[in-house]
């Protein structure tokens, strides 16, 4: 069990120590529960939010750049061009066989 005594300062706050904030994986921004049972003030972290995780992502991301709207229909030609150059090169293959 880890216990350390801590002040409160003029705004009510506390500094979570450190090892307890390792423990708990507690990290600048991260959200904690507080609940107050009889005469105890118990910190607990909340349980995993998946949702939170993904709204964090996506605003990290950067979705913001220009995208062509012509580069879809270059890529499809580019692939349907490989495909058909790859087809005709196993037909060629096929044909260079010796027949048993």
């Amino acid at each position: 069990m880890i216990e350390k005594e801590m002040r409160v300062g003029p705004k009510g706050q506390v500094v979570i120590p450190r090892p307890m904030r390792k423990a708990l994986k507690i990290e600048s921004g991260s959200k904690v529960l507080f609940r107050l049972e009889d005469d105890k003030l118990i910190l607990k972290k909340p349980a995993f939010d998946a949702v939170a995780v993904f709204k964090r992502i996506a605003k990290e991301a950067n979705y913001n750049k220009e995208i062509d709207p012509h580069a879809y229909e270059e890529e499809l030609d580019e692939r349907y061009k490989r495909a058909l150059s790859g087809a005709n090169v196993s037909e060629e293959k096929k044909q260079q066989k010796p027949q048993r």
